[in-house]
Formats: structure tokens, C-alpha cells, sequence
């Protein structure tokens, strides 16, 4: 080996040592974290109760995702009777499809649950060519 390919070698190793070592988030990618009480789930057992945290704080954060992607909806009235402010109401709804997202953690931390999710949007972008998504209907009763 000469001394230049030597050098070269030498210079190229020096430069793979200076790389970070935790993965740099891309630019094209968003995150969300999603909670949940423990305590204030139904359940028969304590593990009952964290496995419906663990799920609950999961569509939080995808909901959290969506508010990202698709933005937040609000919508607000207010009654004025007899010129005075009456009642006084704001709500806040986001609808969208998250395709590709994906679980980086899952914990608890106290009385809660934590979901941490992840979402390559250029991913998402090419999910969304595979197949249209049907609508749900809209039924406060459904339960996940």
C-alpha cells in the first residue's frame, strides 16, 4: 500500500469516527406522544386497567399525528341573550388516515401509559397509492 492510499485510509476512518451515534431525525419525519391514566381506565385487574391505557394512549398519539398532518378542525358558538354573554362553546375535531406509523416506545411512567410514535411522511405518501380507505361512520358508541 503507498502512503497516499495509506493516508487516505487514515483520513477516511477519522471521518467515520466523527458520525453522531444516535440516528438524526430526517426532516420528512414527525412524532407524537400519546397518555393515558392507568387509574382511570375500567378493568376487572390492575393489568386489565394498563392494557386499556396502553391502547388508549396509542390512538392519543396517532390522534396527535393527525392534528400534525391534517391540522385541527375548530369550530365555536357563542349565545349573547339580552346583551349578555351567554353560553359560550369551542370544540376541536381532526379526521385524517395515518399509514406507516411506527411504535418507538411504550412505557409507563406513574399512574400513566406513553406511547411514542413515529411517521415517515414520504412513507405515508406511498401507502396511500396501495388502496383508497373507505369512511367510517361517525357513532359515538363505538368502542376501541
Amino acid at each position: 500500500m503507498s502512503i497516499k492510499h495509506g493516508l487516505c485510509l487514515l483520513a477516511l476512518m477519522a471521518l467515520t469516527a466523527c458520525q453522531p451515534l444516535t440516528k438524526m431525525k430526517e426532516e420528512n419525519v414527525i412524532s407524537a406522544v400519546g397518555m393515558a391514566s392507568i387509574s382511570a381506565q375500567q378493568g376487572a385487574t390492575q393489568e386489565e386497567r394498563e392494557t386499556r391505557a396502553m391502547r388508549a394512549s396509542k390512538v392519543e398519539a396517532y390522534k396527535e399525528l393527525s392534528e400534525q398532518v391534517y391540522g385541527l378542525r375548530v369550530s365555536g358558538r357563542t349565545r349573547v341573550e339580552d346583551q349578555s354573554l351567554g353560553r359560550d362553546s369551542t370544540q376541536g375535531a381532526v379526521d385524517g388516515i395515518i399509514r406507516g406509523a411506527e411504535v418507538v416506545a411504550s412505557y409507563k411512567v406513574g399512574d400513566s401509559y406513553v406511547t411514542e410514535l413515529e411517521l415517515d411522511l414520504d412513507l405515508m405518501q406511498k401507502m396511500k397509492r396501495y388502496g383508497e380507505s373507505q369512511n367510517i361512520p361517525r357513532n359515538e358508541n363505538i368502542i376501541f
